[in-house]
C-alpha cells in the first residue's frame, strides 16, 4: 500500500500516538528533575511509578466500552486528556503529589493508547493492511524529538514547571492536527466479553507485551539517571539516552513496516528480541556514557517491533466481535510491565545499583522467546 494511503487511513491514530510520545518522552527526559522536585529517593521513585499501573488497568477496562459507546469521538478527547495531564506536574513538589500526577497522567495516556490501537486493529483486519509499525514509529519519533528537546532545555536551566506547559501545548497541537471524530473504533458485530477460546491468545500476547514494556520503559525512565549518576555525565546529557531510544525505535518500526509481511510478525519479534537481551547487558556493563548509548540503540531495536507486531497478531487471531476486548485485556497485562519495569529498576538500584537493574532487563528480554513460540501455535 502506498505510504500516502497508509497515512490517510491512520492519521487520527498516528497523532494520538504522537501525543503519547510527547508525554512519555517528556517524562523520561525530565525524570532526574521530576525526582529531585518531589524529593524522592530511588526506592520512593520506583514505588511511585507503580501509581500509573493501577490507572492503566482502569483505563484498559474503560477504553473498549468508551470506543463502542462514543465511536471516533473518543480519539480527540483522549489526546486532550494528555495535554491536560502535563499541568499536574506544576504541583508535583512531594512524593504524594507526584503519585497523583503520575496516576492521572497514566490513565490519560493508557486510555489514548488503547483507543488508537483498537481503531488501528479494526482497519488492519477489515482492509488486510499493516499499519501498526508505522503508527508506533510515529510514537517513537515523537518520543525522541521530545526527549531531545528536554535535553536542550535542561542544559539551558529550564525547570519542570517551565517545561510542562510547553509539552502540554505540543500535545494540544497534535490533538488539533489529528482531529477526527467520524471514524468508528469498534467493529459492527462487537460483543462485550472475550470468549474462553480467546483467553490463551490474550494471555500469551499480554506476556509478550509485558516483557517489551518492561524493557522499553525501564530504559526510558532510568537511562538518563544511569548516564548522569552512575557514569558522572553532566546535567542534560542523560536526557540524550531516552531521545536516542525514541529515534532508534522509530527507525526500527519503519523498517518493521516493510519486514512484517516478508517475515511474519512472530519471526520478526523473535529476531529482534536477541538484540534486546544484548542491549540490556551492554547498558549494565557500560564503562562510559557512549557505551550506554550503544546499549540503548540495541535495546531500542530489540523491542521496536514487539508491541505493534503483537497487536497485529491479536487482530489476526481474534474475530472482529472480540477484538477490542482481546486487545484491551492483553494490554492490561502488558501495560503492567510499563510501570513494573521502572519500579523494579528503582528497587534493585536501592538494593544494589543501576547496573544490576539493567542486567535484570536482559533477563526479562529472554522471556519473550517462549511466549512468542507458544503464541504462534495458537
Amino acid at each position: 500500500m502506498p505510504l500516502i494511503e497508509t497515512l490517510r487511513l491512520s492519521r487520527a491514530s498516528a497523532f494520538v500516538l504522537m501525543a503519547t510520545g510527547v508525554y512519555w518522552g517528556g517524562l523520561a527526559g525530565m525524570m532526574p528533575d521530576v525526582k529531585a522536585q518531589a524529593g524522592a529517593s530511588d526506592g520512593e521513585m520506583g514505588a511511585v511509578l507503580l501509581a500509573p499501573a493501577l490507572a492503566s488497568v482502569i483505563a484498559m477496562g474503560v477504553a473498549p466500552w468508551a470506543s463502542e459507546r462514543f465511536g471516533g469521538r473518543v480519539l480527540p478527547v483522549a489526546t486532550l486528556l494528555i495535554a491536560a495531564a502535563f499541568l499536574l506536574y506544576l504541583t508535583a513538589f512531594s512524593v504524594p503529589s507526584l503519585a497523583v500526577a503520575l496516576f492521572l497522567g497514566g490513565f490519560a495516556v493508557a486510555f489514548a493508547d488503547m483507543t488508537a490501537n483498537v481503531r488501528l486493529s479494526h482497519i488492519e483486519a477489515e482492509r488486510d493492511v499493516h499499519l501498526m509499525n508505522l503508527n508506533h514509529a510515529a510514537y517513537s519519533i515523537s518520543f525522541g524529538i521530545t526527549a531531545l528537546l528536554i535535553a536542550v532545555l535542561r542544559k539551558d536551566g529550564w525547570a519542570v514547571t517551565q517545561i510542562a506547559p510547553l509539552l502540554g501545548t505540543m500535545a494540544l497541537a497534535y490533538a488539533v492536527l489529528g482531529w477526527d471524530a467520524k471514524g468508528a473504533l469498534a467493529g459492527e458485530d462487537d460483543e462485550g466479553e472475550v470468549s474462553a477460546r480467546v483467553w490463551p491468545v490474550v494471555t500469551l500476547a499480554g506476556l509478550v507485551l509485558f516483557c517489551s514494556f518492561v524493557i522499553e520503559n525501564a530504559t526510558e525512565a532510568w537511562s538518563a539517571l544511569h548516564i548522569e549518576r552512575t557514569l558522572g555525565a553532566p546535567t542534560g546529557e542523560g536526557s540524550l539516552g531516552p531521545a536516542l531510544l525514541g529515534f532508534v525505535m522509530g527507525a526500527g518500526r519503519l523498517s518493521g513496516q516493510a519486514l512484517a509481511r516478508r517475515m511474519g510478525a512472530e519471526r520478526l519479534i523473535l529476531s529482534s528480541a536477541v538484540l534486546a537481551v544484548i542491549g540490556g547487558v551492554v547498558i549494565a556493563a557500560a564503562p562510559t556514557p557512549g557505551v550506554v548509548q550503544i546499549g540503548v540503540v540495541l535495546a531500542g531495536l530489540g523491542v521496536a517491533v514487539t508491541v505493534p507486531s503483537t497487536n497485529s497478531i491479536i487482530a489476526r487471531k481474534v474475530r472482529n466481535r472480540h477484538r477490542a476486548h482481546a486487545i484491551s485485556r492483553a494490554w492490561m497485562i502488558g501495560l503492567l510491565g510499563f510501570f513494573v519495569g521502572p519500579a523494579m529498576m528503582g528497587g534493585l538500584a536501592e538494593l544494589s545499583s543501576l547496573r544490576l537493574s539493567f542486567f535484570a532487563v536482559a533477563v526479562v528480554a529472554l522471556a519473550i522467546f517462549p511466549a512468542v513460540v507458544a503464541l504462534s501455535r495458537r
